[in-house]
């Protein structure tokens, strides 16, 4: 998904300045499919401006002279509905962590299961904020994501809880072999 359509996600949802899209991207629902940063989010909104997918009004009176609040037109709908339409890529999972797991063997065994506590613990928290957020309406679609959000946390945080003592035991063994 490019930013523009990212951007007209988060506008068919409500009005929103550059600002709160940002803020969709880093702990909204969307923080969990894509980052999109300032550098990227206004000139998305620029662009999409040009094409006349969004509008662009000056934010109240009380608001900073340069804020702007976005809202997504007709033409913007009909785009992101195109957009939508089209077969969705395959997923990509880019993560530090699994890239640093990759190569356990190289690390202190100690360090890596401080990592791995880590990870847990971090799974565990998205967890319960997750399950903490179920008593707001939620539609079809979003209801479903979350549902596999969730069933993607837990099953992560299940696996690191039954294989973890496997990485760890390796990096034990090569520790040893190396000495």
């Amino acid at each position: 998904m490019d930013v523009k359509t990212l951007c007209l996600g988060v506008l068919s949802r409500a009005d929103a300045s550059g600002y709160e899209i940002r803020k969709e991207f880093e702990e909204g629902p969307l923080s969990h499919f894509c980052d999109a940063g300032f550098g990227s989010i206004y000139p998305a909104l620029k662009k999409l401006s040009d094409e006349g997918l969004i509008a662009a009004a000056a934010a109240g009176p009380d608001a900073r002279p340069d804020k702007k609040v976005y809202r997504i037109t007709p033409a913007g709908r009909h785009a992101l509905y195109q957009a939508l339409m089209r077969t969705p890529g395959g997923d990509k999972l880019r993560s530090d962590f699994m890239f640093a797991l990759f190569f356990a063997h190289l690390l202190p065994p100690a360090h890596l299961d401080r990592m791995l506590a880590e990870r847990l613990a971090d799974y565990r928290g998205a967890i319960q904020e997750m399950e903490g957020c179920c008593g707001q309406p939620m539609a079809a679609g979003e209801k479903f994501v979350h549902g596999l959000g969730l069933a993607i946390y837990r099953a992560a945080a299940a696996y690191i809880e039954e294989h973890r003592h496997e990485v760890v035991g390796g990096a034990l063994l090569t520790q040893r072999v190396a000495e």
